[in-house]
């Protein structure tokens, strides 16, 4: 006799034991649920019993079934990683849950939400393997319609987002363009204002033409610092005082004086640069023309913090101060243009000489430098 009729034989001996009046075995003969039971000390784990339930999920008949690892449900496509999951489960005695593509006998594939546990005698002997079948085909399907159309969301943002990327890059490669050129004229009107300044032998044409190059100077830089930045959208105010103080301090030639900076970073847009940069060039350079005289030492302090929702640009140095006679002459031009641009940056400015020197605080709301 051959093993596959031993193991027939075997589980029809089993059958006969457990009927109807046994609990265990009406209950899973009852229940909806696809059920087997495998013979644990058999060769080859055969299968001895099968309810309806299972003849019905696999389209098998029972002795078809019975004697038969149940290897037979796998298919052309069922998954080595599956499959060998579930045997070293079965090896080492302990259960498993498992999603695994079985094979019905007319070959229509099926997925099988697949439990498998082992049962024990009072020795702590495995004697038997419990399965059980639950058909998931629908919530796969689903499942992959989700992932399908996850993939497709993904390609379209994926797709769109280098569309968006290539215009910004685009936009970003124009604006360079165009702070480019723009800083190429203000180099050109920087030179003829020098070139100017050079030839006209009056003193007051020849410091307002001084003014006024500083003024493009200080445009000139901001353009600078946004044909270099990454984000030509955004200007960095701190590191536009470095260059400025920079720049200043050495076209005065006063090495005398010393600028000291305590700055925190501060983006602003970009329209909204050129007319910051004005402002904080003019109080720099009226505190370096004016404050100092006649080759006084002293110190310069710029500021830039966060304050109550502002930021708060200070700039103050430790010179002579106002000048007392001058309070109720009209203010300057340079002063002038300050109060102008902070009213164009909806920022608020005040200056203060009653302690010595001259403290100058602009405050820019946050929520205004966007």
């Amino acid at each position: 006799m051959d093993d596959y009729a031993k193991s027939v034989r075997a589980g029809a001996s089993l059958a006969a034991k457990h009927d109807l009046d046994d609990p265990f075995v009406a209950a899973i003969k009852a229940t909806r649920m696809s059920m087997i039971v495998t013979d644990a000390r058999d060769r080859d784990n055969p299968i001895i019993f099968a309810n309806d339930a299972f003849l019905g999920l696999t389209g098998y008949e029972r002795q078809e079934v019975i004697g038969r690892n149940c290897r037979f449900l796998q298919g052309v496509h069922t998954e080595d990683a599956d499959i060998q999951a579930i045997g070293r489960a079965v090896r080492e005695g302990r259960d498993i849950a498992r999603d695994i593509l079985n094979y019905r006998k007319d070959g229509t594939p099926f997925w099988n939400a697949l439990y498998v546990s082992p049962v024990r005698n009072e020795a702590g002997e495995i004697v038997y393997f419990f399965g059980s079948q639950i058909d998931i085909t629908d919530k796969k399907k689903a499942e992959l319609q989700v992932l399908e159309s996850r993939k497709d969301l993904e390609a379209a943002v994926a797709a769109r987002t280098a569309d968006l990327s290539r215009a910004l890059e685009q936009k970003t490669a124009l604006l360079h363009e165009v702070d480019h050129r723009v800083k190429n004229n203000l180099q050109l009107i920087s030179s003829l204002l020098l070139l100017q300044a050079r030839r006209n032998e009056k003193p007051e044409v020849k410091l307002a033409l001084k003014s006024m190059l500083e003024r493009v100077n200080a445009v000139a830089t901001v353009h600078r610092r946004l044909f270099q930045a990454e984000d030509v959208q955004r200007f960095d105010v701190a590191e536009f005082v470095r260059d400025l103080v920079s720049d200043a301090v050495g076209a005065s030639g006063r090495a005398d004086v010393v600028v000291r900076l305590n700055l925190e970073r501060v983006d602003v847009a970009a329209s909204k640069a050129a007319p910051l940069a004005l402002v904080i060039n003019e109080l720099l350079c009226n505190a370096l023309h004016h404050a100092f005289p006649g080759g006084r030492t002293g110190h310069i302090d710029i500021g830039i913090v966060r304050e109550n929702g502002d930021f708060r640009i200070e700039i103050a140095d430790d010179g002579v101060g106002m000048n007392a006679a001058g309070k109720d002459q009209p203010p300057c031009f340079g002063l002038n243009i300050v109060r102008l641009l902070c009213q164009q940056l909806r920022a608020s400015i005040d200056t203060d000489s009653s302690h010595g020197g001259v403290r100058t605080i602009v405050r820019l709301p946050i929520n205004g430098v966007h």
